[in-house]
């Protein structure tokens, strides 16, 4: 998965650039790449925002999840700083924006998603989601054949609690990006 590393597009906005604080927050501030934007077909990873805690029958919140971790990732460095790896010139990543939820149709919900992934598939792009990590996550990747994405809502939350949310996202020096079924 090399990516065209002379291809600053698909690089986070640098601290030097604009302050951390400032601007319109995506995922590691990398650039926002919509469904029909003419640069989809070079998104390898791309990141998506799930805002939906439908699945949820205690202590909803996960909605908000997204719309957080957008915001916390502002502080992502090009390198990581133990391992020395630089992500974001192994492959081309995205801010894919937000699967649009119907909060108040279950299944309704579950079609976008299944569309939303459909057409991320059908651009052979890698999804990482962000999100309730309930029905959404196993629902929409079965319905698109995206049983192998990664999910920020599976997993062990910040306190190693099983069932976390959407914190199952967070720096690890050993393993990285948490999978459902696994480490990457």
């Amino acid at each position: 998965m090399a990516a065209n590393v002379d291809d600053s597009f698909f690089r986070p906005v640098s601290g030097f650039d604009l302050p951390r604080y400032a601007g319109i927050p995506t995922f590691m501030r990398l650039p926002h790449v919509g469904l029909d934007d003419p640069r989809l077909g070079q998104v390898q990873i791309g990141l998506i925002g799930a805002p939906w805690d439908g699945g949820t029958t205690n202590r909803p919140g996960p909605r908000h999840g997204p719309r957080q971790l957008r915001d916390a990732s502002t502080m992502i460095r090009a390198e990581n700083g133990i391992s020395g790896v630089r992500p974001f010139e192994a492959a081309r990543c995205a801010d894919l924006g937000d699967v649009a939820p119907n909060p108040a149709d279950l299944m309704d919900s579950m079609a976008r998603m299944e569309a939303f992934y459909g057409r991320v598939r059908a651009a052979g792009i890698l999804p990482l989601t962000a999100g309730d990590r309930h029905a959404r996550n196993r629902r929409a990747e079965q319905l698109s054949g995206l049983a192998g994405g990664a999910s920020a809502g599976r997993g062990k939350d910040c306190r190693g609690r099983s069932g976390g949310s959407v914190a199952a996202v967070r720096p690890d020096r050993r393993h990285g990006i948490h999978r459902g079924f696994g480490d990457v």
